[in-house]
């Protein structure tokens, strides 16, 4: 017989215009991994928030562990009872060592100052209880994403976690490091920690979740057994509707080459950016194709989109658009020659948060949407704004709402709008679909299909390789910053790419190599 450990009943929240949480429940059971489900924009991530004790509820109760929760917790209070929130944006000092960050504001203390050896023997011993490999000396900026992942599982132990949240905790893994966290999550399972688990992708959610509850639009749907459910019938109660997958058919035409990228080379790093170097990259995108950049995290798809886009500079090398060759020394350069990127990370480099979605939408269009030179046409700007609006089934109450407070599907979607708005040669998405559910995910897929249907040569870069299979014409595989090999859409599947993507490149240059 399962034990409760979490009952949430009656949660509702409002916000100005938008009613969040309507009368939701939640139950968890002592050692479970519970998975939550839903749309972006269902109110998963205001009910996660309100078990943290980031925010209030309107109205309802919450029992945790036998006693009922004080509506006014702070987060740290919801922390020191046991309930410790992962969110998809870790919370780490970057400078500091993992074990500082595990016990930061509660380091052991000796005559008044840090017991440091205390404090490195301490963080050891969860990290071996956890059988991860971290060193607790390390500096978190130094890890890499999935290891700053286990940091904050580490960290969550040390609170005596007996409920760990866990939103979108694969998000930015690669398949061999989601294996790695399932496993740690199975430890977790095993000692009677429970988990909710919160993620769009429902093949892990099989994998490792042992119940489910749905919410939709706010509401609460059903709770069931994840053994007895099939992942068809999981997306219908999410969406309310049958989501069917859309594959790329193949172009009517495909033109002229449009983008031609010859020789690019970086051996030295960028400051702000991953180290990995390019070694002589060379590809081509014609009017109307979709190119899949594949290759595991490092590889090197994610820099060379940045070169071309005018982001970063490369040592060598050149790009022509239209047979012109370019000189990118900005972002804005890239532009105005016709290039648009979707950042991979739409909250740091993407949005500016804390302004409102039409400002987000318009800023790169209006010099485009000025008269008499110094004025913005706020007419024709709202008309953009509602033409994008409805095209891709944006979700907001109004265009002055801030993108910050909007689902990450929706977020997606203004930046798609803001670039489409450019009507741009070259379309780059850094994955497009990465945090967003599986009915935002059809629509984001279908805007590739239809800007590439325009002429416009397209660019999907995705850690998914069934994604990436599902919307290229052609894939081109990446490691280490080489190129490894290309195949057509209609030829790839997941066993050739990834034998590319694993085994198929050539070794980079030796370190000394690096120019000074």
């Amino acid at each position: 017989m399962t034990v409760s450990l979490l009952q949430a009943r009656g949660i509702r929240k409002s916000f100005p215009g938008v009613k969040a949480l309507d009368d939701v429940q939640l139950h968890v059971a002592k050692g479970e991994v519970h998975a939550l489900l839903g749309e972006n924009g269902a109110g998963k991530s205001t009910l996660l928030k309100i078990l943290a004790g980031a925010q209030p509820a309107d109205a309802g109760t919450i029992e945790f562990d036998g006693a009922l929760l004080c509506p006014t917790d702070s987060p740290m209070q919801r922390q020191q009872k046991g309930i410790v929130t992962i969110y998809q944006e870790f919370n780490l000092l970057p400078g500091l060592t993992v074990a500082e960050n595990m016990y930061i504001g509660r380091e052991p203390l000796r005559h008044g100052l840090i017991d440091w050896s205390k404090l490195y023997a301490d963080a050891e011993r969860v990290i071996q209880d956890l059988k991860i490999d971290l060193d607790p000396r390390a500096e978190v900026r130094s890890l890499s994403v999935a290891r700053q992942q286990m940091v904050e599982i580490a960290k969550a132990m040390t609170f005596q976690a007996k409920l760990i949240i866990m939103d979108e905790p694969t998000a930015a893994l690669s398949g061999r490091e989601v294996e790695q966290l399932l496993d740690i999550v199975r430890n977790l399972r095993s000692r009677a920690i429970a988990i909710i688990y919160v993620s769009h992708k429902l093949n892990e959610v099989k994998t490792i979740c042992d119940r489910y509850s749905v919410f939709r639009d706010g509401q609460y749907v059903c709770t069931g057994s994840v053994a007895d459910v099939a992942v068809r019938d999981l997306v219908r109660q999410m969406v309310g509707r049958d989501v069917v997958g859309i594959k790329r058919r193949s172009p009517d035409h495909i033109g002229e080459v449009v983008l031609m990228v010859e020789g690019v080379t970086r051996l030295k790093a960028v400051s702000g950016t991953s180290p990995t170097p390019l070694v002589d990259m060379s590809v081509q995108v014609r009017a109307g194709e979709i190119v899949g950049f594949a290759g595991l995290v490092g590889a090197g798809r994610t820099e060379m989109a940045r070169v071309i886009f005018g982001a970063d500079p490369c040592d060598s090398g050149t790009v022509r658009l239209m047979n012109h060759q370019l000189t990118l020394r900005s972002p804005r350069d890239g532009i105005d020659a016709g290039i648009v990127l979707v950042p991979e990370d739409r909250k740091q480099q993407g949005c500016f948060l804390m302004h409102s979605i039409r400002q987000n939408m318009t800023l790169p269009s209006l010099s485009r949407l000025s008269k008499m030179r110094w004025f913005i046409d706020e007419a024709a700007e709202t008309r953009m704004i509602e033409e994008y609006r409805r095209k891709l089934s944006i979700k907001m109450s109004s265009d002055q709402v801030t993108i910050g407070t909007l689902s990450g599907g929706n977020q997606q979607k203004v930046l798609l709008a803001r670039c489409m708005a450019l009507n741009p040669k070259v379309l780059i998405v850094d994955e497009p679909t990465r945090g967003i559910d599986v009915g935002a995910k059809a629509e984001v897929h279908q805007v590739l299909f239809d800007m590439a249907a325009k002429g416009v040569a397209v660019i999907v870069i995705s850690s998914e390789l069934a994604e990436v299979m599902a919307v290229s014409d052609r894939i081109v595989t990446f490691k280490n910053g080489a190129i490894t090999g290309s195949v057509l859409g209609s030829e790839a599947t997941e066993e050739k790419l990834m034998h590319l993507m694993a085994l198929g490149a050539p070794q980079p240059p030796a370190p000394q190599a690096v120019a000074a």
